[in-house]
């Protein structure tokens, strides 16, 4: 459970919950888009409560946080409850059309959108980074350019 609090937890003195992104945000932008997913999707599960968590929910929970830290996108998700297995992506995109409704609601379908695309297009942010250090084949360099990036 140590690990699921370290991704996910509750931060009660700002009434706010506190969640881990595998693929660190290179703009502001990006960084608001996220969160507008989330807020989209904590409504969704808040209001229409479409699932219960149980104990056994957390027996892939692992397997599917190394997937997404070690392959990204192209990992491979394991629905707790079905036991389908698909690709994150894949997985991001189903949630993004289930909670669009409430992305709507909050403001947020834009960014839902936004992030829709970006998932479908394969074009996150690590592969930036990855296409950029192929480029240059210096980390300073990738820095250098990722600063000018958040200074634009």
């Amino acid at each position: 459970m140590k690990d699921f609090y370290w991704d996910i937890r509750p931060k009660p003195e700002f009434g706010t919950i506190e969640v881990r992104v595998t693929d660190t945000p290179l703009t502001v932008r990006r960084a608001a888009d996220l969160a507008a997913y989330i807020q989209s999707v904590a409504r969704w599960l808040m209001v229409e409560r479409p699932m219960r968590p149980v104990e056994d929910d957390y027996l892939v929970y692992t397997f599917n946080r190394f997937q997404a830290l070690r392959f990204g996108m192209a990992g491979i998700f394991v629905d707790p409850r079905t036991h389908e297995h698909r690709t994150l992506a894949e997985d991001i995109v189903a949630t993004i059309d289930r909670v669009e409704q409430h992305a709507i609601e909050l403001g947020g379908d834009e960014a839902c959108h936004a992030l829709r695309e970006i998932v479908l297009s394969g074009e996150n942010d690590a592969v930036v980074l990855r296409g950029e250090y192929a480029d240059a084949r210096s980390l300073n360099e990738v820095v250098r350019r990722q600063c000018l990036r958040w200074k634009s």
